[in-house]
């Protein structure tokens, strides 16, 4: 396990995959967003930006945590509260090649538990726009499996991502499918190698809720690192349909079946 220091990772760029697992989207009520989405069968919908540093949008506000998820100040359009709802996910942490503008590499060298936090805004233009609301809007664990090696019967074949959703009473319940890293519709180079083509062709499309995510990269500086958070998994019954309240906690886990090593994140909510 290698520690992930987050001083470190606000030069780091932050990035999602969207429907990278099967039925996530539908469960979220967002499959809806992708209807003019072009993609093979089983391939993700596309990649999305949730932390471009040194950018003057929300997007430069640097969202990670170790141990708070903070409730937005803002109220829903309609008055209503904002339904926040845990994403638990797998991080990969990468070194970038660059060929002058244009990514033509991904290097991951550790993987951990990841909480890609979103607020189910139906209007939304961008994926974005759900996703970074300022400090303390996103997870990560503090400790991350230490590895390069995602192919198939590598090291990462044995790990595992569960969540759970212990409410502000004290009793626990699971809140997304206890599932194997491999079960993820894309991982490993085929992943990798996807992301690297969307970087350069993924454009800002204004009939999909997908963003030039290279472009925005070149923006910011080419930056050297990013930290991919590779898709959601499906929810259980009751974490489809339960949003956060302050007070819970949300705790996501990438543990490894032959070996107790775990890389876990605990966020408690708070009311801002």
């Amino acid at each position: 396990m290698i520690d992930i220091n987050l001083g470190d990772m606000r030069d780091w760029f932050g990035m999602g995959v969207a429907g990278n697992f099967a039925g996530h989207l539908e469960q979220a009520g967002e499959a809806v967003d992708f209807v003019n989405v072009r993609s093979h069968e089983s391939a993700p919908k596309g990649i999305f930006p949730w932390y471009a540093p040194g950018h003057d949008s929300f997007l430069g506000e640097f969202p990670l945590s170790h141990d708070a998820l903070v409730v937005p100040a803002e109220a829903a359009e309609d008055g209503g509260p904002l339904n926040l709802q845990i994403e638990p996910e797998v991080a990969l942490a990468c070194e970038v090649d660059w060929q002058g503008d244009t990514v033509v590499g991904l290097r991951p060298f550790a993987l951990g538990a990841f909480n890609d936090c979103s607020i189910r805004r139906p209007n939304a233009p961008k994926i974005s726009y759900k996703k970074n609301w300022g400090p303390a809007s996103k997870g990560v664990a503090q400790q991350f499996f230490d590895t390069g090696d995602l192919t198939p019967d590598g090291p990462t074949s044995t790990l595992r991502l569960m969540c759970h959703l212990r409410t502000a009473d004290g009793s626990e319940h699971e809140y997304g499918v206890d599932s194997p890293l491999l079960g993820y519709s894309y991982y490993g180079d085929v992943l990798l190698d996807w992301i690297v083509g969307r970087l350069t062709e993924q454009r800002d499309d204004p009939g999909t809720p997908l963003e030039d995510v290279g472009a925005l990269m070149v923006a910011c500086g080419r930056p050297g690192n990013v930290i991919i958070g590779i898709g959601a998994t499906r929810y259980t019954e009751l974490g489809a349909s339960t949003y956060l309240q302050p007070g819970d906690s949300a705790v996501v886990r990438v543990y490894d079946t032959h070996d107790p090593a775990k890389s876990e994140l605990r966020q408690l909510v708070r009311g801002h």
